[in-house]
């Protein structure tokens, strides 16, 4: 499988031609898989991917974990409202204290529109 011409998937004006046609080749196949018995593939066998939610979104919070979920990734659900946030911690130090944990990916969704492209900068 071919890869994205770019590290972090922040925005779409990023993504070059064969980056989008890459990913819409890459969503048929799995609308052919979404339709059998089994939905599961080994994509993310081993790959452990952190959702970092600073907004409710019922969503686009169980939409990626689904999506997740079915590529076999192991999953660590954050909150912000149940997190050491309410108590004055910066993202930045959040994110470091999730990394610390060795993950894989981070998928975030927060209020600030600039918040992943500060991140991918770190």
């Amino acid at each position: 499988m071919s890869n994205l011409s770019v590290n972090h998937l922040l925005a779409i004006k990023d993504l070059n031609k064969d980056d989008i046609n890459l990913i819409f080749k890459t969503a048929d196949n799995f609308k052919k898989i979404i339709n059998q018995p089994i939905k599961k593939v080994p994509s993310l066998r081993d790959i452990t991917i952190a959702n970092l939610f600073f907004e409710n979104s019922t969503r686009t919070k169980l939409s990626f974990e689904i999506a997740e979920k079915r590529l076999s990734a192991d999953i660590l659900n954050f909150s912000s409202s149940s997190s050491s946030v309410n108590k004055g911690e910066s993202l930045i130090d959040t994110v470091n204290n999730i990394l610390a944990m060795k993950v894989d990916m981070i998928v975030m969704r927060h209020p600030n529109p600039g918040a992943a492209l500060f991140l991918s900068k770190k």
